[in-house]
C-alpha cells in the first residue's frame, strides 16, 4: 500500500477491542434469529445456507466472507444468469433488512473485518483501482461504512470509493459511532439497497479505456457483491 497510512494509534487498538466485544455479544444475542433465518433460507433457497466468497481485506489480503445466501444457485455455472434473475423475493427482503449480514459477525470476531470500514468488494477489482482508490485497503473492511450511510448501493462507484478513502483519512471513534447510528436509521428506512436498474451494483470497470459494448454487457459471475 501507500506510505500515507497513519501509524497505529490508541484508536486503532481500541477499535479492535470494541469490534471483538460488540460482535461477540451481537452474535450471541442474535443466535435465535440466526437459527430461524438459516431454516428459512434452507426452505426457500435450498443448500448451502451460507454464501462464502473470497474478498480482499486490509492490505488486499484475501479472506472468506460469510453471509446468508440470497440468490438461487445457478442452474448452469457456464451460464449463471443475472443477479436479478437469481435474487429471490425472500433474498431481496433479507438484504433490505440486512439479516443476510449476520454471519459476517464471525468475520469481525476473526479479525478479517471491522464493524465499520469500507465494504469488502471483489478480488478482481484490485487491479482496477487508481492509487488513491486503493487506499481503501489501508484499514479493515467493515460490515457498514461511510459510503453505506451516504446512499449505500445507490451512489455511483466514483463517489462510493471517494467516500471510502475519506473514511480512511478521517476515521476516529466519534465518526465510527455516528456511522453505526446512521446505519440503524438507513436499515430501518431500507435506503439504497440496489443501484438504479440493477439487482445489486453494476460491475466496477475501473478507469480502464472503453471496451466493446459486447464485453461490457457480459454478466459478472457469482458476485453477490454489495
Amino acid at each position: 500500500m501507500t506510505a500515507r497510512r497513519r501509524r497505529p494509534t490508541r484508536y486503532d487498538a481500541g477499535k479492535r477491542v470494541f469490534d471483538l466485544v460488540a460482535a461477540t455479544g451481537a452474535l450471541v444475542l442474535s443466535l435465535p434469529v440466526l437459527a430461524i433465518t438459516a431454516v428459512a433460507v434452507a426452505s426457500r433457497h435450498g443448500r448451502p445456507v451460507i454464501f462464502a466468497q473470497q474478498r480482499p481485506g486490509r492490505d488486499g489480503r484475501i479472506f472468506t466472507l460469510y453471509k446468508f445466501r440470497t440468490m438461487r444457485v445457478p442452474e448452469s455455472f457456464a451460464d449463471p444468469g443475472s443477479d436479478a434473475d437469481r435474487l429471490t423475493p425472500f433474498g431481496r427482503w433479507l438484504r433490505s433488512t440486512s439479516l443476510d449480514e449476520l454471519p459476517t459477525l464471525w468475520n469481525v470476531i476473526r479479525g478479517d473485518m471491522s464493524l465499520v470500514g469500507p465494504r469488502p468488494l471483489l478480488p478482481e477489482y484490485l487491479g482496477r483501482y487508481t492509487p488513491e482508490q486503493a487506499r481503501r485497503h489501508e484499514v479493515r473492511p467493515g460490515i457498514t461504512g461511510y459510503a453505506q450511510v451516504h446512499g449505500r448501493n445507490a451512489v455511483d462507484w466514483a463517489e462510493r470509493l471517494r467516500l471510502d478513502v475519506e473514511y480512511v483519512d478521517r476515521r476516529c471513534a466519534r465518526l465510527d459511532g455516528w456511522i453505526l447510528a446512521a446505519t440503524v436509521s438507513a436499515v430501518l428506512r431500507r435506503d439504497g439497497i440496489s443501484a438504479a436498474g440493477h439487482a445489486t451494483m453494476p460491475v466496477f470497470r475501473g478507469v480502464q479505456p472503453d471496451r466493446s459494448s459486447a464485453h461490457r454487457d457480459v454478466v459478472e459471475q457469482h458476485t453477490e457483491a454489495r
